[in-house]
């Protein structure tokens, strides 16, 4: 096999180019398909990794897009402010669970995560007791800029990079029947009284399997920090924008973290752009006369105005679609698709959260690097479906405006790459 890098001088991400073959253009994307160089309709299964919500270019967002750049490129957002960054922030506080008062906008999920954790320590140093630990979940995954790999499950993706890594205290992940001693940990973390903060995914763990766990358990996370006065940070850049069924998967526990990330959903997937949602508290830490207490970070695209009005046009979506009925849809051919699943024991741990659905297939080693993941990809591109599997964790996450003929398709090429593994064909 000829790798890419002999054709390309591109490096692509999480991509082996040794190993893997030469990519295929996309020339232009339409609905829930990526149209390819040889003009084959790709079905994107996975939202292009998580992004697209409604449809690819949807068209009141594209519109907004072409009318803001008649008018805007960057502007410097720390010396002036602009229509659309004014606006989103107010349509972002009316649309996230109450409480959250201010808005930081960024670039990317690793940064809006990068942000809260600045945020939460920020505010216990600006308090005068500063608090340095952060606590996470075991198999959470937060970004790839430095402070959220420390966050994150350490292993293949970080092991070259440990030496720059801060240490976090780690929370056994909750597994049904071990949910007790998920919750013992946090109470244990938490008492030393040097926690600044909790930083979780609510409901389920992307990157680290599609790992699902129960709302309520979310709900006594926030009662355990509470009582320690420790701060509670969503990492909502997945979940949110109704991958769990619900705009925010906080609104299932009935939770308002002190601190919210989103990004992916945030603009339709059109554009990159992310916010930092935070509590009055925390922004009025850092509120001071003294110019040392002011909150230190920014980057050159920060609040960039065309990506603030593709989120403003994906906020016109939500209020004037019937997003939530595509979403009660898609959830509900998700269930009856995976009924037949769970009685196949070719599959375990078949699971579904929302428009997410996964199952891991019986096949060798387990984890990222099991050796059915490079070939399940193969076959599934061989298929015209996007699908990339987490090792042996087989996941759907598709666009809203996904048909249930597409999702025959996915879940059809899901049970004969089962078969030929079977048979030793694959």
């Amino acid at each position: 096999m000829i790798g890419s890098y002999r054709t390309s001088p591109v490096w692509h991400p999480f991509t082996q180019h040794r190993l893997d073959p030469v990519l295929k253009k996309i020339i232009r994307t339409e609905g829930a398909y990526l149209i390819d160089e040889d003009e084959r309709p790709v079905l994107d299964a996975i939202s292009s990794w998580w992004v697209i919500t409604h449809q690819h270019r949807h068209p009141t967002i594209i519109e907004a897009i072409g009318t803001a750049l008649e008018r805007f490129d960057q502007i410097i957002f720390a010396e002036y402010s602009h229509e659309p960054a004014e606006e989103l922030a107010k349509g972002l506080i009316l649309l996230a669970p109450p409480g959250l008062a201010h808005v930081f906008f960024s670039d990317s999920g690793s940064t809006s995560v990068e942000v809260a954790l600045k945020m939460a320590l920020g505010f216990f140093h600006n308090g005068g007791a500063p608090r340095s630990r952060i606590v996470v979940m075991e198999h959470s995954y937060h970004g790839d800029t430095i402070g959220t790999m420390s966050a994150g499950a350490r292993g293949i993706f970080n092991a070259a990079y440990e030496p720059l890594l801060f240490d976090v205290d780690t929370l056994p992940f909750p597994a049904p029947g071990r949910e007790q001693d998920t919750l013992d940990a946090l109470e244990r973390f938490c008492r030393e009284g040097k926690v600044a903060a909790l930083l979780i995914e609510p409901l389920v763990l992307g990157a680290g399997g599609m790992k699902m766990y129960a709302p309520h358990l979310l709900a006594e996370f926030q009662r355990i920090t509470e009582r320690y006065g420790t701060l509670l940070i969503a990492d909502e850049v997945m979940t949110g924008w109704g991958r769990t069924g619900t705009l925010f998967a906080c609104e299932q526990s009935g939770v308002t973290a002190d601190i919210l990330c989103t990004s992916k959903g945030i603009t339709g997937g059109a554009l990159p752009l992310a916010a930092t949602l935070c509590t009055p508290e925390i922004f009025d830490a850092h509120l001071s006369e003294d110019r040392s207490r002011t909150f230190f970070h920014s980057s050159s695209y920060t609040a960039n105005p065309i990506a603030c009005a593709a989120a403003l046009a994906n906020l016109d979506v939500w209020r004037d679609e019937p997003v939530v009925g595509r979403i009660q849809a898609l959830a509900e051919m998700h269930r009856e698709r995976l009924a037949p699943f769970r009685s196949d024991p070719r599959f375990v741990n078949v699971r579904q959260q929302g428009t997410i659905a996964a199952l891991d297939i019986m096949a060798g080693t387990k984890g990222y690097l099991s050796e059915v993941g490079p070939k399940l990809r193969t076959f599934f591109r061989q298929r015209d479906i996007l699908l990339r599997p987490l090792g042996n964790v087989i996941y759907l996450m598709p666009p809203y405006c996904v048909t249930a003929s597409d999702l025959d398709r996915a879940y059809e090429a899901i049970l004969e790459a089962a078969d030929l593994i079977e048979t030793g064909a694959l």
